[in-house]
This record gives C-alpha cells, structure tokens and sequence, in this order.
C-alpha cells in the first residue's frame, strides 16, 4: 500500500489554542480521579495526546457531524470539537465514570457543538445508523475490528477515520480487496511525526451502505474476526 504525507495542519487560531490548553488542564485534573487516559501532567498531555489529535483536523468533512468512538477523556473528539465549531460532535464512550468525567469537561469548556453519550458503538448504531459523516478512533483496536464498530455509523459518502501505530501495516495485509464486505473503499494510509517517531492515519470512504448484519452483537468484533 502506498504511503502517502498527510496534508498540513490549518493554522489555529489564539483563541482556539487557549481554550485547547483549557481543556488540557481540565483533563489533568479529571485524571486524578478517573483514569481517562496515561499521563497526569498537562505538559505531558498536550506533547503526546492533544498535540497528536490535531493531526486528524485535515481529513475531516467541510460539514456535518462526525462521531468519536471510544472516546475516554475526549481524545480526539474534544480536541477536534474545540478547533471545528462548526461540525457536530458525538462522544461516545461504554464506561459510565469515563463519560461523566468528559461531560463535566464539555461543560466547563462550553462546548456547545458536542454531546457526551454512554453507549457501547454496536448498540449506538441500531439507534443512529448510518447518520454521520465520518467517524474516528484513537487507539481502540486493529484496523478490522475498527471497521465493523465505524461502517453502520457513517452515510454512503462519508468517512471513517483511524489513528495507527507502527503495526498498521501488519494490520492491514491479510484485509486488502475485503473491504467492500462492510461497504467501504480501500483504505488510504497517510503517516506523520508526532515526537521522535512515525504514526499513521487510516482513511476508509464508505462507498455503499454497510450490510444489515453489521454491528454484530456487542463483544463479536473482536471474538470472530468478519474477514476470517
């Protein structure tokens, strides 16, 4: 699979970088109480999480509403929340603790283009299926389990989103000419630096509707691999 640069980052605003180092002093606290993510010290927090965040922003929709599952402490949906106003926001998270932490952090932040929900995402998408236009993932999983949470969310026409690491390429090869199982395009592989290594962004287009049987029941993803 061919490698490609991810295109460059807007320039953000003062503003906006303000009220990202709020949320990263929010998130600070947040964590001595409830584990939402690693570090505990805003430095920390804004050099290996938010600042990687900010690499997601070129590849989101002009428009729309974009879905971030397996949210934790809002990354990267807080983040991208904060720097795109103007796109909807759904932060979606299975534990309880972890989304009365954030909700408490999007209300102080007043973050009025995001919503908080406890949900895991095979039960979210009977409710909302196939209704955002893109979704992304940090962290949560290999890139075919991935696929089977983000495809029933996304509308025919949008995207889905995966924030990697060096093991992508592993990942992917035993699923190339598969996608289309869950409606998707072959994905395309863009890779950055963030610190002193490389990370990577997936990016699937939906090119049909996902098929009714997916999402399998909660759990099944990972138990029963979709491409095996």
């Amino acid at each position: 699979m061919e490698i490609q640069s991810l295109p460059l980052l807007p320039e953000l605003s003062a503003e906006t970088l303000t009220r990202l180092r709020r949320y990263g002093s929010l998130l600070s606290v947040a964590n001595e109480r409830v584990r939402l993510t690693g570090p505990h010290d805003e430095e920390t927090l804004w050099r290996d999480h938010i600042e990687d965040c900010l690499h997601v922003l070129p590849l989101l929709p002009p428009s729309g509403t974009v879905v971030d599952v397996g949210t934790g402490g809002g990354l990267p949906g807080a983040v991208l929340a904060v720097c795109r106003p103007d796109l909807g926001f759904t932060l979606l998270d299975s534990l309880s603790r972890k989304t009365r932490a954030l909700a408490e952090i999007v209300a102080e932040l007043n973050l009025s283009n995001a919503e908080v929900i406890c949900a895991r995402s095979e039960d979210f998408a009977a409710a909302r299926r196939e209704r955002y236009d893109a979704a992304v993932v940090r962290a949560v999983s290999e890139a075919g389990v991935i696929a089977e949470y983000l495809a029933p969310l996304v509308r025919e026409g949008g995207v889905l989103i995966a924030m990697k690491g060096s093991s992508v390429g592993e990942e992917l090869a035993p699923l190339e000419g598969r996608w289309n199982a869950l409606g998707l395009s072959e994905p395309k592989l863009y890779e950055y630096d963030i610190k002193d290594h490389k990370s990577y962004m997936l990016l699937w287009k939906k090119s049909a509707p996902c098929p009714a049987f997916y999402p399998r029941k909660p759990g099944r993803a990972e138990k029963k691999s979709w491409w095996r």
